[in-house]
């Protein structure tokens, strides 16, 4: 007898539809499944043939079955399938003739007691098959959580496969689950650590509040204990909160990337990502013999902070480039080619020197000329290009410290970011594709980006002065459009290009050091 169920495969972020196949006819005791399973597929049988019997579904004949799972020219990966070649050998051999299988799908790994386990990428699943009309999802229980934020469908969580079974029986003995998206993605920043705990670096912390306000690149530079890593954990604080349809695109990427990187668990707050300057260049891109995401796709529309930036190794560095210009990572490998998204505000934090206090008023540096041109020439011309702000941070004196009164709160400065967002969400109403103004193409800026002539004047003498590229030029613009939004100017004059040239301080001119 011919039964058929259905399922789906992940492919970067998104599914595509699998049609589970199972035909049982008496005779040898055999179990065959076609259709390009991986290693974890081809195990299934033994684990679902167990299953069955460890759940009472136990049958005296023997059968010889064979499963294809189709479309036979896509890869089939994981433990996935187990749950829905289950249900589809039960109702080959006449234990579900009532059901129509075609009004379902299903998603989940069984182990050898009958019992469904979680599985990685359920969200873009579950939005799969919605796509495609199916009327309910019959999901691990694990996974209902992350599964339940797709409206359109029926997820039904299961803990075991009797109760898959009996609710296919009666569907009326499992109540779907459903969450509310717009409750979820909340303010989300309740538990950051404040800004008012941060006494000085005024110039450090506007530098930061225009880099969240316009999505922009920063790269702070300064000696050991200057509070580079202490500002750039603070920086959750004052991001905005997520869209829904924000969430529902970062969950999907974390999703994909499982339980070690994601929790399994919707997203409702924006990723800030830290890797350790040991990280690979596959770690940070996304890779591997079957692709997943990478840090830089992990901290889709979030903060990727890199501490110890000229410790990472050059090669790893290097493959920044194209993810901070493009906003996506196409990663091709000879089982799958999958493109992730990864549209991140960078954050970068390193010292001067091997030593740390090159120009240091306070410690003496004892590191060699060459030594230190040899460090900082790490990072790339091309990278430094592509981070809109790049600036100093000094030690705060101690006896200025018992001095200072509290700096002031992330809530104001959150305040004023959120203000700026939301000039910029009107600005680009009509191209959903661009959200900050980091995010606008070049050829817009003219339009956006309306001098006033002294601002004209003062551009013009900044490019020759600073020797800047084109797309430094462009950098200056976006910046300084950014602090017009938060000062509540339609036009950028000379202070906002003043500003924003000030960040771009470190820039390297030709064959010099980017700090001589």
């Amino acid at each position: 007898m011919l039964a058929r169920c259905y399922s789906a495969a992940v492919n970067g972020v998104d599914a595509s539809a699998v049609e589970i196949e199972v035909y049982s006819s008496k005779g040898t005791n055999s179990f065959t499944i076609v259709g390009l399973p991986d290693t974890a597929v081809k195990e299934s049988k033994d684990r679902v043939s167990t299953a069955l019997k460890n759940s009472g579904f136990a049958t005296k004949k023997e059968f010889s079955v064979t499963v294809n799972l189709a479309p036979a020219d896509v890869r089939k990966e994981g433990p996935i399938y187990d749950l829905p070649i289950a249900v589809a050998l039960l109702s080959a051999t006449g234990r579900l003739d009532d059901v129509d299988l075609d009004e379902y799908a299903f998603v989940g790994e069984l182990s050898l007691s009958g019992k469904v386990r979680r599985v990685r990428g359920i969200l873009p699943m579950v939005m799969e098959m919605r796509r495609l009309g199916r009327r309910a999802v019959l999901v691990p229980r694990e996974n209902v959580e992350e599964a339940s934020v797709v409206a359109g469908i029926d997820v039904i969580p299961v803990s075991t496969l009797r109760e898959a079974v009996g609710y296919l029986a009666d569907n009326d003995c499992i109540q779907p689950v459903y969450t509310d998206l717009s409750r979820l993605v909340g303010d989300g920043c309740g538990q950051c650590d404040d800004f008012a705990d941060v006494k000085g670096q005024a110039i450090v912390k506007r530098a930061l509040e225009v880099a969240v306000a316009g999505g922009h690149n920063v790269l702070m530079i300064g000696s050991p204990g200057a509070g580079k890593t202490m500002l750039a954990r603070r920086i959750p604080s004052i991001l905005p909160p997520m869209s829904v349809e924000e969430a529902l695109e970062v969950s999907r990427i974390h999703s994909v990337a499982g339980r070690e990187k994601g929790g399994g668990r919707f997203m409702t707050v924006r990723p800030f990502r830290a890797p350790h300057h040991t990280v690979s260049s596959i770690g940070l891109l996304g890779g591997g013999a079957h692709p997943v995401p990478g840090e830089v796709s992990l901290a889709h529309r979030g903060v990727l902070f890199l501490d110890e930036f000229a410790e990472f190794p050059r090669h790893a560095l290097e493959v920044l480039r194209q993810p901070l210009e493009d906003g996506h990572v196409g990663v091709s490998r000879a089982a799958a080619a999958c493109d992730f998204p990864s549209r991140f505000m960078l954050v970068a934090a390193m010292n001067p020197c091997p030593c740390g206090y090159y120009n240091d008023p306070t410690r003496e540096c004892h590191c060699t000329q060459a030594q230190i041109l040899k460090y900082q020439r790490r990072i790339s011309g091309p990278l430094l290009d592509r981070i809109d702000i790049q600036v100093g941070i000094g030690a705060v004196p101690v006896e200025d410290l018992e001095a200072m009164a509290p700096g002031e709160s992330s809530a104001v400065i959150r305040g004023r970011v959120l203000r700026a967002r939301e000039i910029q969400r009107e600005r680009y109403r009509s191209q959903p594709a661009i959200m900050t103004n980091a995010d606008a193409k070049s050829r817009d800026l003219k339009a956006i980006c309306k001098l006033t002539p002294d601002a004209v004047r003062e551009v013009r003498s900044t490019m020759e002065a600073l020797s800047l590229s084109a797309r430094a030029y462009d950098r200056i613009l976006r910046v300084s459009r950014t602090i017009a939004d938060l000062d509540g100017k339609d036009a950028v004059d000379r202070e906002a290009i003043m500003e924003a040239a000030s960040y771009r301080q470190l820039d390297c001119e030709s064959g010099g050091s980017f700090w001589a």
